[in-house]
């Protein structure tokens, strides 16, 4: 008796021990940074889009830039923890300021990073 609960007891700290590591890795995953350029298209310009993104990005930790285009969308970069960086797409795919009317958000060359290479989040003009 005394065997099979030491062998319980093994199973289940080895259980748990892998519960803890997949917490562990999933954190870590979490933490990782990532950069990415994106451009939104439909009416973004003349409708604060850019200060409501400012103000997003902000309030997620999200790092970058963004500016009006020639074409009539708005440009930019994002810097920032995984899950920031996912909120901050979807902000962007489907909500933006008030009175902004997406039609599209394109998202391309995201990729791992090291570290930050921008401050904070600013409007270029």
């Amino acid at each position: 008796m005394k065997r099979a609960a030491g062998q319980c007891w093994d199973a289940l700290h080895s259980r748990r021990q892998s519960a803890d590591d997949a917490t562990t890795t999933v954190m870590a995953a979490a933490s990782n940074l990532l950069a990415l350029d994106f451009e939104v298209f439909g009416t973004v310009q003349g409708v604060f889009f850019r200060k409501y993104t400012q103000r997003k990005a902000k309030e997620l930790g999200v790092r970058g830039w963004c500016k009006n285009t020639e074409q009539g969308t708005v440009i930019g970069q994002l810097e920032g923890t995984g899950g920031a960086v996912l909120a901050m797409k979807d902000w962007l795919q489907r909500v933006g300021s008030p009175s902004s009317r997406i039609t599209k958000a394109e998202f391309k060359n995201e990729r791992e990073i090291p570290d930050y290479t921008f401050k904070g989040f600013t409007i270029k003009h």
